[in-house]
């Protein structure tokens, strides 16, 4: 994996930025039928993800989540540690573990074995997102009881002080109940200014929708910026001033593990370059030309390239990800 690294340029500007992601951690068990023999536990969880890309990418991140003094609870600490995460650990029961077994694309499947839960870290969590300029949750911490409501109080109480992203990463194996996910969905998405769904998500949520149909109707809770994701078709960005659709990087795929959420770093990293985090940059957010949503998907869109080209959930640093095009970055500037 990409080790921690003198920060460049425009790692040190994304790094101005303070982000806490909330959300679970766990640990992936790959299965891979192809290679029966190499299958591996893994540091994992889409916030945790997260997080960890958004370091790599510089900027200064905190994760509130929750895992256990466990040889599971330890791998993650000694992960979170090695990529520069500050841990806010709210937890007391067991780590949690998901089974991911890996078809013969790469895709993976989920089976879970977990639990949320963060009132052991109820006021340090507070602290943390009312001193950051963005706050970022999504995935089972934003709909699998008790720790659900928790993150949708913190989310809430952030808005004052931080812009907010979300991705519902919807696991119907935890939550079956499509109704009310796309209920608590859309608590989220009306409290985020950043939403990033994948194809598969928006399926779920809404089968009796068009993708675009369902982007226009979570641009009209509230978001400046919705992002979907199609793995080979590549991304959409969508916002109020245009529409911006990429094709999908060439590249040979090891596997798919974490490259929404490498997606989701690289769109954090590349709006705080284009200093439109943090509530001065909520304005800024809310007039992002066309050519910054086609910068802002390429960045994105290259970061989960990267993540897919090697195996597991590996996200990019700054020195392989690069920064925004100059060009482009310096037009998020005001006078």
């Amino acid at each position: 994996m990409p080790a921690p690294e003198t920060p460049s340029a425009s790692a040190r500007a994304a790094g101005n930025a303070v982000l806490t992601v909330i959300g679970e951690s766990l640990v992936d068990i790959i299965s891979d039928p192809l290679h029966p023999d190499a299958g591996t536990a893994h540091p994992g969880g889409s916030p945790l993800n997260v997080a960890v890309g958004a370091a790599r990418l510089g900027l200064q991140t905190s994760l509130v989540t929750h895992y256990a003094d466990d040889r599971h609870g330890l791998l993650i600490d000694q992960h979170l540690q090695a990529n520069g995460v500050r841990v806010i650990n709210g937890g007391t029961t067991p780590t949690s573990t998901a089974l991911a077994t890996l078809g013969p694309d790469g895709a993976a499947d989920y089976t879970f074995s977990i639990t949320w839960e963060i009132n052991g870290a109820a006021l340090p969590a507070l602290a943390a997102v009312q001193g950051s300029t963005h706050v970022h949750t999504g995935s089972i911490a934003a709909m699998l009881a008790p720790g659900d409501q928790a993150t949708l109080a913190l989310v809430q109480a952030a808005r004052e002080h931080a812009t907010i992203s979300y991705d519902p990463n919807c696991r119907p194996a935890i939550s079956p109940d499509a109704a009310a996910a796309r209920r608590q969905v859309e608590l989220f998405v009306a409290s985020s200014d950043i939403v990033k769904a994948s194809d598969e998500d928006l399926a779920w949520l809404y089968p009796d929708r068009t993708p675009d149909d369902a982007l226009e109707a979570w641009l009209d809770l509230g978001p400046a910026v919705v992002a979907l994701t199609r793995g080979a078709a590549g991304p959409v960005l969508l916002s109020r001033s245009g529409r911006v659709e990429l094709a999908a990087e060439s590249i040979t795929v090891a596997d798919t593990v974490g490259a929404g959420d490498s997606f989701m770093a690289g769109l954090v990293s590349g709006l705080a370059q284009l200093e439109g985090l943090g509530t001065h940059g909520r304005n800024r957010l809310q007039k992002l030309t066309a050519d910054q949503l086609e910068s802002l998907a390429a960045y994105a869109n290259r970061a989960a390239a990267i993540t897919c080209s090697r195996r597991g959930a590996n996200p990019p640093n700054s020195t392989e990800l690069g920064p925004l095009p100059a060009q482009l970055a310096g037009r998020g500037r005001t006078p």
